[in-house]
């Protein structure tokens, strides 16, 4: 079975908690069953971390395993060139999710260095963002 791993950096792990106002109440759990119910017939591997290394070290291991990734790099999105490396050594297709509108927010939150290697980027429409991206990473690996 295709597994598309579905990438989330720091503070994902508090989605629902924190600042509900402009992430939701929905939590991990929600995004990976809405991941799972979108992708039948692909194993859908979700995971959180708030180390920019561990990140660096699932896309490699993606490399191996995964047939795309879905990547939600939260505040490592402004600042991580080691992420967007590994990205680059991906072969498969990566969709780029950011649950918040990013463009309405701080400025410094405009740029986003996993852009730079992004078959898609997807801003603004809460959790069904994450929904939208593996839709997109099914239709280019079926």
């Amino acid at each position: 079975m295709p597994t598309i791993y579905v990438l989330n950096g720091p503070n994902l792990n508090l989605l629902g908690k924190r600042q509900p106002e402009i992430y939701g109440r929905e939590t991990l759990e929600d995004v990976e069953l809405l991941c799972r119910d979108v992708a039948p017939g692909y194993q859908i591997r979700l995971l959180q971390s708030n180390y920019e290394g561990q990140i660096v070290d699932w896309i490699h291991e993606a490399r191996e395993d995964a047939c795309g990734i879905v990547i939600n790099p939260a505040a490592l999105t402004h600042t991580s060139v080691a992420i967007l490396d590994a990205l680059n050594t991906f072969e498969g297709p990566v969709i780029e999710v950011h649950i918040s509108q990013v463009h309405k927010r701080e400025s410094f939150r405009h740029h986003s260095y996993v852009s730079l290697r992004a078959d898609g980027v997807i801003a603004g429409l809460g959790i069904e963002g994450y929904a939208a991206a593996t839709r997109r990473i099914v239709s280019l690996t079926q």
